[in-house]
């Protein structure tokens, strides 16, 4: 497809960059710390903080090959500030707000680039990724449970990204409540 990727519906989107789920890579927590690098030297002088979360973050679990990087900023300003130079460093802007971003790197218009990265840009206390990633690294029955819920949707959904999304969102929404009842204010007041 010779579309540039902001031309493009949103299922043809989809059909580009279908769900994949690949066999757990160890190279994905190496993968992270090289994009968190690039990430500290593109913003000097921001005030970030840069977490590994989605399931390339959980060992031993299939995921899709994507790493996803929480950037926590200072404030609405900063997330604005930092949105706008991650842009001029080839980062795509899939969604914005004011207290939120979701910027992608790794998506060209023949499909999915050798890495990708989706970078979850946020306010301080927007994380509850970071509770359910640790409640599932600490708990390798409920990683487990969770990539068997992930394998059985993958091909329902594979071009729905939405689809699949909302129908992981129920366990996802259970075992976040129990990790923050039993972390408590591990990264902060939300």
């Amino acid at each position: 497809m010779n579309k540039p990727l902001g031309a493009m519906s949103l299922a043809e989107l989809w059909q580009l960059f279908p769900i994949k789920l690949t066999a757990p890579n160890p190279r994905w927590p190496q993968w992270y710390q090289r994009e968190a690098r690039l990430l500290r030297a593109f913003l000097p002088g921001e005030s970030i903080a840069l977490h590994h979360i989605g399931s390339t973050a959980i060992p031993g679990i299939w995921a899709k090959p994507i790493v996803d990087v929480l950037l926590a900023t200072a404030d609405e300003a900063a997330l604005q500030r930092v949105g706008a130079r991650l842009l001029r460093h080839g980062y795509l802007l899939m969604s914005a707000g004011a207290r939120r971003q979701s910027l992608n790197k790794g998506y060209t218009p023949r499909g999915f680039g050798a890495r990708v990265f989706h970078i979850h840009l946020r306010l301080p206390g927007d994380n509850d990724e970071l509770y359910f990633r640790d409640y599932l690294r600490e708990r390798p029955a409920v990683a487990r449970a969770y990539e068997r819920l992930k394998l059985e949707l993958w091909h329902r959904y594979e071009h729905d990204r939405d689809g699949y999304t909302a129908a992981k969102g129920a366990f996802i929404r259970y075992h976040t409540a129990r990790a923050k009842v039993l972390y408590g204010n591990r990264y902060g007041p939300a």
